[in-house]
């Protein structure tokens, strides 16, 4: 499963993933929106490799949230390609960690951006990072 999930790096992880019809527009070019499912499984499988469960949080009532996302498209990715998200880690905070991601293609940078999650409880208030999630950053 781990390669499914892709794989750690020193700071950070990278996952593989190609570009579907379904994800493309009528020019056969990765519609804008998709870009924000690729980066959601880069970060989503990037806490699955570090122990962080979504399942497991729930059942203690929290979860993260996307609070803010920069994105800057510098060029299209189209059917068939094989993307590279790459998810690093910039700063973790009490209740939010914030991320570079990148989605590449034969080394050539795509989209680059900077995304802030947070940790929130069931009726959606910022809640204390459980010290064993923080603990994996470190």
């Amino acid at each position: 499963m781990t390669e499914l999930a892709g794989h750690l790096m020193d700071k950070g992880h990278e996952l593989v993933q190609r570009v579907y019809f379904e994800d493309t527009d009528f020019s056969g070019r990765v519609y804008h929106a998709r870009y924000l499912h690729f980066l959601e499984r880069g970060r989503s499988d990037y806490l699955r490799l570090l122990g962080v469960h979504h399942r497991e949080l729930a059942d203690e009532g929290l979860a993260f949230v996307v609070r803010h996302m920069e994105l800057d498209f510098l060029a299209p990715a189209a059917i068939d390609d094989e993307l590279m998200i790459v998810s690093t880690p910039l700063r973790i905070g009490n209740a939010s960690i914030v991320l570079e991601q990148s989605i590449q293609c034969e080394g050539r940078r795509l989209v680059a951006a900077e995304v802030k999650v947070a940790l929130v409880d069931g009726a959606g208030k910022p809640a204390r990072m459980p010290a064993a999630v923080k603990a994996v950053f470190d």
